[in-house]
């Protein structure tokens, strides 16, 4: 037993001061409060500073070859039940608090001048600090009980930080829809974690998992009943996250501050749903049915959320989207086997994405004083281009992110994917050739974003310092012919600021060569009148550094994976690190690798890759000048068979993606509104029948006693005589109708 292992309780409590006096400090003495918030910030990185080198020390003892180590006590015991509170320390759980707090701490970093402006700078770090801690609490539980608790704080923190500006609508709505969404797996996670206790009659991961395995493989259980219960924990972590079809929640998601999308997207909510398979992988791998599912919503994530990311505007949605294509390909490892390259990709894709979705933030927050501060247009890459020359170091740490998640070399994502990928052909040719399509088209809509953000020149009116204006909208999408025609101003200023779509129930259909091209791509429009602004600005110093940092975790964290076995000189780190917690498997924790079919594999996988940034670079490449512009798209609109064929299979594919596979509206129309008429009926019912039948005896109680008052004759024999027949009478129909 290493010496630090028993002080690992403090782990999730360390954050917990900073949200504790600030909420106490804003209730009592708001002004002095305020007045020292930058030292809160300063707090909070210096606490999950303290949790980040005491992860480090564990890991290290983990690598090392240090035991699993748990610790118990007693919360309630009755009779046969006890629960016990405490905390695990294993291989799994040494990863995580890493994750947590790396990228926590770069996040806390860059929030301080990100949210410095905002009138909730000390309620925003409260929040993350509470996010952080109750994070921490999961990763680092010792049963399923424990495991919930924490579950539903994160959840909590989620919702609070995503409608963290409650003000405005659009927040509102996308919170309360995470929170709704979730509910669904929450509740499917409680009922599966008491179907195993009935099972197992325990809440603990060891003997959970030692009791339940020899139950079945002493067939000594239902089996239908046992992959119903594993199920429903798995619907668990399909919405915390967000596979396939409870994926709904996470674009909306980006209505919250960008430092959030980066938290949420890398080490807390969504990482929560892989750590929970990852922790009962030994019972899952049990269960073939349950790998099966786990594979095959894996799957169809991956594919579905790369062709939802294929024409998105909003910078941070397609960001959203593609977290969950790179999800679906972590839950499609677990669900094949490959419990290492799934950790591995975690890790990997944890760093690329905060420093993708901080870049973002950055651009978002060098847009604004261009459009006005407006999310709807400084996250709107149709308004972008051209940043390069704005924001140089922004767009070099964006372009290290991007290149990581197309998986191009040396770069962190490439080792950890192309091992999925190797894996999953093993596994089947068909999920194979649709994790290999997906890479292609991760390439694709990355490359995509990064033209869009960075390439050509800015796409909106601005003012230099001389006061001299440059004009702004040119082409860059084979997406639509544009005419020269000021009457589609109004309806384009109207589109970005309301973000419309093509109606998915809409009985016209547009052809790609006419009202779809001028819909939804009119970028040669010329706006005379629009208002002017400064220049785009490069970010401080303070948000810039994390990226930085990040930058550097997404070159070399991969390195941590690559099997150099060298005869007795082992350094394939990273299988020692992420062997399961519990040792169940019966499989050969060593990992080999044969560098030669490595080297094959890998060649191919990104000859995919570079395929698909070959073809966004040819379909956005920048285009500089009105002239070049009409010159591109009437090379493009070469009438023909071929042609229109190909603007039908655009139409499809751009109105598929745009409109989020109409899912969003299939659920509106099939659930919402049948949810909101069986309320509206069920109100109708209690409202008519069951309060009518009360108020009817009420007020036929009145009348009837109205009436009597003014019969009585103030005898007593005569009530008496009243009320003994009305009994007999009740006797009687008694008797002879109800006995």
């Amino acid at each position: 037993m290493e010496h630090t292992y028993p002080y690992a309780w403090i782990i999730p409590f360390v954050p917990l001061p900073v949200t504790m006096l600030v909420g106490l400090g804003l209730l009592f003495a708001p002004t002095a409060t305020k007045n020292l918030r930058r030292m809160w910030a300063f707090t909070s990185v210096s606490l999950l500073s303290i949790v980040m080198v005491f992860s480090a020390d564990i890991s290290i003892q983990q690598i090392k070859g240090g035991s699993i180590y748990q610790y118990l006590w007693s919360w309630t015991i009755n009779n046969d039940f006890s629960l016990e509170f405490g905390y695990l320390i294993d291989s799994l759980t040494s990863i995580m608090p890493i994750l947590i707090t790396t990228v926590g701490i770069m996040v806390l970093i860059y929030s301080d001048n990100y949210m410095s402006h905002d009138q909730g700078y000390l309620r925003f770090f409260a929040y993350m600090s509470f996010f952080n801690a109750s994070m921490l609490g999961l990763v680092t539980s010792s049963n399923l009980i424990q495991i919930y608790i924490f579950w539903e704080l994160v959840g909590m923190c989620s919702y609070l930080l995503i409608g963290f500006w409650f003000t405005r609508p659009i927040a509102a709505n996308a919170c309360q829809k995470a929170f709704v969404t979730n509910r669904v797996g929450d509740f499917g996670l409680l009922l599966g974690i008491l179907g195993l206790y009935w099972i197992t009659g325990s809440f603990e991961f060891r003997d959970l998992f030692e009791i339940f395995n020899s139950l079945i493989h002493n067939n000594a259980i239902n089996s239908f009943f046992a992959i119903l219960c594993a199920s429903l924990l798995f619907l668990g972590a399909v919405a915390k996250s967000a596979q396939f079809p409870l994926h709904v929640w996470l674009p909306d998601a980006m209505e919250g501050p960008t430092p959030i999308s980066a938290l949420i997207h890398a080490a807390t909510m969504v990482a929560a749903g892989i750590f929970l398979v990852a922790r009962l992988f030994p019972l899952f791998i049990t269960l073939p049915y349950i790998m099966n599912l786990i594979s095959l919503i894996g799957v169809i994530t991956v594919l579905l959320g790369a062709t939802l990311a294929l024409a998105q505007r909003d910078i941070k949605k397609s960001l959203a989207y593609s977290t969950m294509s790179q999800l679906g390909y972590i839950m499609l490892a677990l669900g094949i086997g490959s419990y290492r390259a799934a950790l591995f990709h975690l890790i990997t894709h944890a760093y690329s994405k905060a420093l993708l979705f901080l870049g973002s933030g950055s651009i978002i927050h060098s847009m604004e004083p261009v459009v006005g501060y407006s999310p709807e247009k400084s996250q709107n890459m149709v308004l972008m281009g051209g940043l390069t020359k704005y924001v140089p170091i922004t767009k070099t740490t964006f372009l290290f992110g991007t290149l990581s998640l197309c998986g191009i070399p040396p770069l962190a994502c490439f080792w950890s994917k192309d091992e999925i990928l190797n894996d999953s052909w093993l596994y089947s040719p068909i999920f194979a050739i649709i994790a290999y399509s997906t890479a292609g088209l991760t390439a694709f809509y990355m490359f995509r974003v990064y033209l869009l953000t960075f390439d050509g020149r800015l796409r909106v009116h601005f003012q230099n310092f001389n006061g001299t204006k440059s004009s702004s909208f040119y082409s860059i999408s084979i997406w639509g012919k544009e005419e020269s025609n000021l009457n589609n101003r109004n309806w384009f200023l109207s589109a970005i600021k309301n973000d419309e779509r093509v109606s998915f129930f809409s009985k016209k259909t547009y052809k790609i060569g006419d009202n779809v091209r001028n819909i939804m791509s009119p970028f040669n429009i010329h706006f005379d009148n629009e208002i002017v602004f400064t220049y785009p600005h490069e970010s401080d110093s303070t948000m810039l550094l994390p990226m930085f940092i990040l930058v550097l975790f997404t070159s070399f964290v991969g390195f941590i994976g690559i099997p150099l076995d060298q005869g007795v000189m082992n350094f394939d780190i990273l299988s020692k690190w992420v062997t399961p917690s519990i040792n169940l498997l019966h499989k050969n924790a060593n990992y080999s690798v044969d560098w030669y079919e490595f080297v094959i594999n890998s060649n191919f996988s990104v000859s995919i890759a570079l395929f698909g940034i070959l073809i966004a670079s040819f379909l956005y490449r920048p285009v500089y000048s009105s002239v070049q512009s009409l010159d591109l798209i009437n090379s493009f609109e070469k009438k023909g068979p071929k042609r229109i064929f190909l603007d039908r299979i655009i139409n499809v594919i751009y109105n598929w993606s745009y409109n989020r596979g109409y899912i969003d509206a299939f659920y509106t129309l099939f659930l919402t509104r049948n949810i909101r008429r069986l309320a509206e009926l069920t109100h109708s019912f209690d409202r008519r029948l069951i309060d009518g039948i009360t108020n009817g005896v009420g007020v036929a109680s009145f009348f009837v006693g109205e009436g009597i008052k003014y019969v009585g004759g103030g005898r007593i024999s005569s009530y008496l005589f009243v009320y003994l027949f009305y009994v007999s009478i009740f006797l009687v129909i008694f008797y002879y109708f109800i006995l």
